[in-house]
Formats: C-alpha cells, sequence, structure tokens
C-alpha cells in the first residue's frame, strides 16, 4: 500500500487551497526524497491562494505548491552521487533543460524550458518532497529550519542587489515585503551608501527600519519621488531596487532614479503597467530584469553572506504554524501585518507570534 501524506494543494483554478491526504511522491533515479522541516509562504504563493492573472498564466493546479523549505534527505535515487541519506538540505526551485544556449552560456536562470517547483512542478507545503538531486543545496546542520527555509527569498534578493554596482551608492527599495526587507540587509553588507525604503504598511516600514534602513517613506503618505530627490540632494537613488510590482510603485521608483541609475525589477506585476519610456531612455537608466537566483552563482554568494553572520534574518520570522493553519497564516499574509510566517511540520493546531506584529514605526518619512 502506497504510504500518504498531508499537503496542501492547489486544487482548483480558483482562490484559496485544500488540505488533504495525498501519495507520498516516488523518485526518479536522479532525485531525492526530503522530509520537509520546515516551509515559508512567499509573495508568489500568495499570488497562488489568491489566483489572479499571473497564477492564472502559471500555475499547474492539482500539485502541492510552495517552494521555500528546508529538510533532511530520506531516500536517494541509485544514480545520485552528490547527496546522502541524512544531509540537511534546502534546493534550488528552477529546473532547467541543461542544454539550451541559456543554460550552456551561464544563463540557466531564464532557461526558456524551466519547470519551477510549486509553480509548475509539485512543491513543498507538505510533508515529504520530490528534488532532483541537482538542486540540491547543502545546509549546515546547525542553522535552524526555520531560517535555513528562507534561503531561496533570500536569493532573490541577493541577485537583486548585485546585478550591478552597489558600493556607495544611493539605494531604494520600493516595496519592504519579504524580498524587499531582506535586500535592505544584503544591500548594507555588500557596502551601499545610504538605504531608502518605500512601502505603505507601517508595520512593513518598522520591519524596515530594524532590518537597517536609513530612511523608511510611507509612499502612501507623500511624493516618494520628491522625498528621494530631496535627501539625496536633488540627484535621486543611484540604484532603485523595485520589489513590489504595483503599476504606481514601478512608476514612482522610475520617477525617483537618478540619471544614468540603475532600476532592478523583481516585482511581479499582476496586471499591464503603462509607462512613460522617456522617463528612462532620457535619464539613460539601465533596466535589469530579475527572475529567481543566478544558477548557482547566487546561492555561493548568499552563503558567504550568511557565514559572516550579520543578515539579521531571524527578525524576519514573525510568525510560525502548523500546515493545517494554513487559512490564517494566507489572511495574515494578505493584511502585510507580518514577516515571514513559517509552516513547522512537527507541530499540528500551533499558531504563534514569535515577534510583536504590533511594534510602532519607529521611523517615518
Amino acid at each position: 500500500m502506497q504510504k500518504t501524506m498531508t499537503g496542501l494543494i492547489k486544487e482548483h483554478r480558483a482562490p484559496g487551497a485544500v488540505l488533504k491526504e495525498v501519495p507520498v511522491p516516488t523518485i526518479g533515479p536522479d532525485e531525492v526524497l526530503v522530509k520537509v522541516k520546515a516551509s515559508s509562504i512567499c509573495g508568489t504563493d500568495v499570488h497562488i491562494y489568491n489566483w489572479d492573472e499571473w497564477a492564472e498564466k502559471s500555475v499547474v493546479t492539482g500539485n502541492v505548491f510552495g517552494h521555500e523549505f528546508a529538510g533532511i534527505v530520506m531516500e536517494i535515487g541509485e544514480q545520485v552521487e552528490n547527496v546522502r541519506i541524512g544531509d540537511h538540505v534546502s534546493a534550488e526551485g528552477h529546473m532547467v533543460c541543461g542544454q539550451c544556449k541559456a543554460c550552456r552560456t551561464g544563463n540557466a536562470h531564464v532557461c526558456l524550458h524551466t519547470r519551477s517547483f510549486g509553480i509548475n512542478a509539485p512543491g513543498c507545503f507538505a510533508e515529504y518532497a520530490v528534488v532532483k538531486a541537482g538542486s540540491i543545496i547543502q545546509n549546515d546542520p546547525a542553522m535552524p529550519y526555520e531560517l535555513a527555509c528562507l534561503q531561496d527569498p533570500l536569493g532573490n534578493a541577493v541577485h537583486t542587489v548585485l546585478s550591478g554596482d552597489i558600493v556607495g551608492k544611493s539605494v531604494l527599495i520600493v516595496g519592504a515585503g519579504l524580498i524587499g526587507l531582506m535586500a535592505i540587509s544584503v544591500a548594507k553588507a555588500c557596502g551601499a551608501g545610504l538605504v531608502m525604503a518605500a512601502d505603505i504598511h507601517p508595520y512593513r516600514l518598522n520591519m524596515a527600519h530594524q532590518m537597517g534602513a536609513d530612511i523608511v517613506i510611507d509612499s502612501s503618505k507623500t511624493s516618494l519621488p520628491q522625498v528621494v530627490r530631496d535627501v539625496t540632494g536633488g540627484g535621486g537613488a543611484e540604484v532603485v531596487l523595485e520589489m513590489s510590482g504595483h503599476p504606481d510603485g514601478i512608476r514612482n521608483g522610475f520617477e525617483a532614479a537618478a540619471c544614468a541609475a540603475r532600476v532592478s525589477l523583481l516585482g511581479i506585476p499582476t496586471r499591464d503597467v503603462a509607462m512613460d519610456l522617456g522617463q528612462i531612455i532620457f535619464k539613460g537608466i539601465r533596466v535589469e530584469g530579475i527572475t529567481g537566483r543566478r544558477m548557482y552563482e547566487t546561492w555561493y554568494q548568499m552563503k558567504g553572506l550568511l557565514r559572516n553572520g550579520n543578515l539579521g534574518l531571524d527578525k524576519l520570522v514573525t510568525h510560525t504554524c502548523s500546515l493545517d493553519r494554513f487559512e490564517e497564516a494566507f489572511d495574515l499574509m494578505k493584511s502585510g501585518a507580518c514577516g515571514k510566517i513559517v509552516f513547522l511540520n512537527e507541530l499540528t493546531g500551533h499558531f504563534e507570534a514569535v515577534q510583536d506584529p504590533s511594534t510602532p514605526m519607529l521611523l517615518h518619512v
């Protein structure tokens, strides 16, 4: 009889999800079975849960979703040589062909044949997950699972920050969601000068201050481009990291950018964005589209930053819960009144605020 497990399934092409018993997945010769110890909710998972236009175009239903995890290897396929049973691991979520021009020229992160873990392939919001051995990332066993599962989004932040020169630059981060918050810490660790963060949620702005932003800006109450020009002596931000995906955030980011600035776009718009391209052309702005992580350069950069121990990831986990409390978790994510929410698979009926979500904003422009 095939073993079963509890999994959070995107069963229908509509808002919501279903927690149900499903078969424990079987592994192929080049795959490993991981017992998931912790997984975390990403902004992409909220897109999937809400079922917006991006999800309609991108997501295969009937699968377990979720893609940020940490766990222990339980089984390995007969061809696997780089992983051992008992290893503490996470994984790169992009499964690429390895044969196309992008893959063979160091750009596998934009492989046209990519399958994405938890999006169009089964993911990790479950007791077990199957992962290609080539995608496995080894973790230090001393690293807590609830922090180890944050490496996938941390890689997004590292890739975005380091997609151009950052040392000594004035940096504006638009959208203090979880990857935006990580980008603050990464930018500071990598030698950025002035770091500004903008959002509309007071709770997220307070977290941005705690993660090291020099200035936080409530863009619902003031003109973001004007504030940025004021604090940069009229020049604007030399680096803009757009993490919100909101049309207003994108437009404000380009308007706040300095001449010859770099603008890196990570946020996923859920609809078309009308833009004045003159902002880009006449200011000589360089635009970087960011997807995932560079495989596997970003992972090595990230591991080096983690080794220094100054990223403060522990400040980001504000709530832990069991998978059966997923509805509360997604409702809280949608409210914006939280940091990272981590599912802990060893627990049931659990929902805990591990950091005070009511802390007042400490700095405001």
